[in-house]
């Protein structure tokens, strides 16, 4: 089974590649795939950026608008029963949710650092495949932000995905 590849095109032109890890999170990445290819990312931004941690989207448009995904799917890590090794490290791609273990939707979250912490807790399901990709999500977690309520990172000038394409 060949893993599929993400890639992350913002609107000023960046790209971000990852490898979506099949083999780790299966669940995970074909809901990922689903909803970039159904252009369920398309202009939503990174709505959390906390530098020397992570950036998340994949939930709310440049007015904060939020994008609901309809369903949820199970979380593939350990505390909640699943194998899953890839460890949140820069570059790692997982998926984001609520204390509720199996609240994933659509929501997503690059690190831009080790973070163990994570590990266990949270579905990690793709790692940036060059350094490029690294310093753009270390980039992005470095923009001005300010609180809009009920989030308090949201970046000044909002980092828009233009589209996830699967390849």
């Amino acid at each position: 089974m060949v893993n599929p590849k993400a890639k992350i095109i913002l609107k000023d032109g960046r790209e971000m590649n990852f490898e979506l890890c099949l083999d780790v999170a299966p669940i995970t990445v074909k809901n990922f795939v689903k909803l970039a290819k159904e252009g369920f990312y398309n202009n939503l931004i990174f709505h959390r950026v906390i530098e020397g941690f992570m950036i998340q989207g994949g939930g709310f448009d440049k007015d904060m608008k939020e994008r609901k995904c309809l369903s949820t799917i199970k979380g593939e890590f350990r505390s909640n029963g699943v194998t899953n090794n890839l460890k949140h490290t820069t570059g790692v791609i997982s998926m984001a949710r609520t204390m509720i273990k199996d609240s994933a939707g659509s929501q997503f979250f690059i690190c831009v650092d080790n973070a163990q912490h994570l590990d266990g807790e949270y579905a990690a399901f793709g790692k940036a495949l060059d350094e490029e990709t690294k310093k753009i999500a270390v980039d992005i977690s470095k923009v001005e932000t300010e609180p809009h309520f009920p989030h308090e990172d949201v970046p000044v000038e909002p980092v828009i995905i233009d589209r996830i394409e699967i390849i």
